[in-house]
C-alpha cells in the first residue's frame, strides 16, 4: 500500500503565521484575519526592493497557512502606496543591465502571482495615493474599498514605461473593461474615488475614518464563511480567465464536488434542517 507523505501541517494545531515578523511592512493577526500595512507614511508608503521581496515571500507563506483565513491590505497615514520608491528603486534601476532589470521585473510580477495563488481572499483598504505598483497591489486584491479622496493611477506611462506591468494588461481590463483600462494605461491619469467606484474598480467607498474598520469587518464576515470553498472560488476566478466555457464548467463541477465532501457542506445542511445558523470551520 502506498503511503502518502505527511505535510507536517496539522490543521487543528499548527499556526504557521502566528509568529511571523515583518521587517519592511506592518503585520498583525487578529484571530484569523491578518492585516498587512504598508508603513512608510512620511513618503506615502513607497515600495523598496526589500519590501517587494518580503511581501512576495509573505504571500507565498500564506498559501500554506492554517491560521489565516482572510487578509486585509492597507497603508498607513492616509495613503495606500505611492509605488516604487523613486530614490531607492527608480534611481538604481537606471544603472542596471538588461539581465538585472529582468530579474527585478520578474520579482515584482512574482508578488502578484503570490497574491493570486494564496487561497485567502485579500481585501484592500485604499485611501489617498494609490499609484504605480500601489495600484497594482490594489488591482491584485480580491475586494477593493476606497474613499472619495483616493486617487488610483497606473502611471507607468508617465515615467516612460509601458502600461504592461505586473499583469496590468491582463487583469485591469477584466475589472473595469478594455476601453477604460486602455485609457488609464495609455495616459497614466489618476482615477478618482467616485469614478473608480462607478467603473467597478472599488466595490464600495467609505469615509477615511471608517475605511479600515469596514474592510476588517468584511474580512471577519468572509472568515466566518466556508473558507475552504472560498479558496476554491478564488482559484477558479483566477484560472477560468484562460478557459473556454466547456473547460470552465467541467473544472467547476470538479471543484464543487470536492466542496460537497467537506464538513462545512454537511454542517450547512444540518443547520438548515434544524433551522439554525451554520458554523463553518473551513474543513
Amino acid at each position: 500500500m502506498t503511503t502518502v507523505p505527511s505535510t507536517g501541517l496539522d490543521a487543528g494545531t499548527t499556526r504557521p503565521m502566528a509568529n511571523f515578523v515583518a521587517t519592511h511592512f506592518g503585520w498583525s493577526l487578529d484571530g484569523v484575519v491578518a492585516t498587512i500595512t504598508l508603513n512608510r507614511p512620511e513618503r506615502k508608503n513607497p515600495l523598496t526592493f526589500e519590501s517587494y521581496a518580503e511581501l512576495r515571500d509573505c504571500f507565498r507563506a500564506l498559501r500554506q497557512a492554517t491560521d489565516v483565513k482572510v487578509i486585509v491590505l492597507t497603508g498607513a497615514g492616509g495613503n495606500f502606496c505611492s509605488g516604487g520608491d523613486v530614490h531607492e528603486i527608480i534611481a538604481p534601476l537606471v544603472a542596471l543591465s538588461a539581465p538585472d532589470l529582468l530579474r527585478f521585473t520578474r520579482m515584482t510580477g512574482d508578488l502578484v502571482l503570490a497574491m493570486r495563488a494564496c487561497p485567502q481572499p485579500i481585501v484592500a483598504a485604499v485611501d489617498g495615493v494609490c499609484a504605480g505598483a500601489g495600484a497594482i497591489l490594489a488591482m491584485a486584491s480580491d475586494l477593493r474599498y476606497g474613499t472619495a479622496r483616493t486617487r488610483v493611477a497606473f502611471l507607468f506611462n508617465r515615467v516612460g514605461l509601458a502600461g504592461c506591468d505586473m499583469g496590468a494588461c491582463a487583469m485591469l481590463p477584466r475589472i473595469i473593461g478594455q476601453g477604460r483600462a486602455s485609457e488609464l494605461l495609455f495616459t497614466g491619469r489618476a482615477l478618482g474615488g467616485d469614478e473608480a467606484e462607478r467603473w467597478g474598480f472599488f466595490n464600495q467607498l467609505y469615509s477615511p475614518d471608517q475605511l479600515l474598520s469596514e474592510a476588517q469587518a468584511m474580512a471577519r464576515k468572509l472568515a466566518e464563511g466556508p473558507t475552504f470553498a472560498n479558496g476554491l472560488t478564488k482559484t477558479m476566478l483566477h484560472q477560468e480567465w484562460n478557459m473556454g466555457i466547456e473547460q470552465a464548467i467541467e473544472s467547476e463541477a470538479q471543484a464543487q464536488a470536492l466542496c460537497m465532501l467537506t464538513q462545512d457542506f454537511r454542517a450547512a445542511y444540518e443547520a438548515f434542517a434544524a433551522r439554525e445558523t451554520p458554523v463553518f470551520q473551513g474543513r
